[in-house]
């Protein structure tokens, strides 16, 4: 199968790396701007340039306003977009004009699970008679630095854990979206974007990325805790994220089956 990748950062990079190890796999391109200094697949500028390459599927790793710009020329040309920044969902007006470009040209809209295992456990709870989702976010200091929680508390003088914002999950994605990718996806899986509340804390004692969340409805009661180690060229990113990613190319090549 023919994979492209959309950006060349922490996730872009560590996916054309892995990519390339499987030889039932070939990466025709990477389009990133500005262009990397040392690339192991031949670079491009341009959506149009991508596409001429005849990808398969498209993986976008290049954060929201990536997906804003490219999301629909990819899908309205039929190809497949399997979507790092799940967080930019949250507007709702990109989501529908995503879903409709899918629907006009044939590509698929495709949502990984990310660093959040329980996902297709959720997914079947809906069915079954879901309620409510709650959503806990614990990570060290320096994993939010950057971010909007320098504003909302001071990472510097925190000596335990701390919960620092509170919402549901349309506003954390849209506020925090390079740490809070997980809560769109559970959100798309479950009850949608308004009813899924989140927590996010900081944590000094905290070791990798930490995520949880509980489930209830008339099913019963799914609860999940995941706690990843970090990417050691982005603490912000749980290192699962990328392999997820990774198991939905696989999946969508035929490589493995669950």
């Amino acid at each position: 199968m023919r994979v492209a990748v959309i950006g060349f950062g922490a996730i872009g990079s560590f996916i054309i790396e892995h990519l390339q190890a499987d030889p039932s796999i070939e990466v025709s391109a990477a389009f990133s701007l500005p262009r990397p200094e040392a690339c192991s697949v031949p670079v491009v500028d341009s959506v149009e340039a991508l596409l001429a390459t005849s990808p398969e599927l498209v993986v976008e790793c290049a954060g929201h306003g990536s997906l804003r710009e490219v999301g629909e020329a990819i899908l309205r040309h039929g190809t497949d977009l399997l979507v790092a920044s799940v967080g930019a969902l949250a507007d709702s007006v990109l989501e529908h004009a995503l879903r409709k470009a899918a629907a006009d040209g044939g590509g698929r809209l495709l949502i990984p699970g990310g660093a959040l295992g329980g996902i297709d456990a959720v997914s079947a709870a809906r069915e079954a008679g879901l309620d409510s989702v709650e959503y806990s976010g614990r990570k060290a200091p320096r994993a939010w630095k950057g971010t909007r929680a320098e504003q909302l508390i001071d990472l510097i003088s925190v000596r335990q854990a701390t919960a620092f914002f509170e919402s549901d999950a349309r506003t954390a994605a849209l506020q925090f979206p390079q740490n809070a990718n997980v809560v769109a996806a559970l959100a798309l899986a479950g009850l949608g974007f308004e009813k899924t509340k989140v927590r996010l804390i900081v944590d000094p004692a905290a070791d990798g990325n930490n995520h949880s969340f509980v489930a209830r409805g008339a099913f019963g009661e799914i609860s999940a805790s995941i706690r990843s180690a970090t990417l050691p060229s982005n603490p912000k990113t749980s290192v699962l994220a990328p392999y997820s990613l990774i198991q939905t190319i696989k999946k969508r090549a035929g490589l493995i089956l669950a």
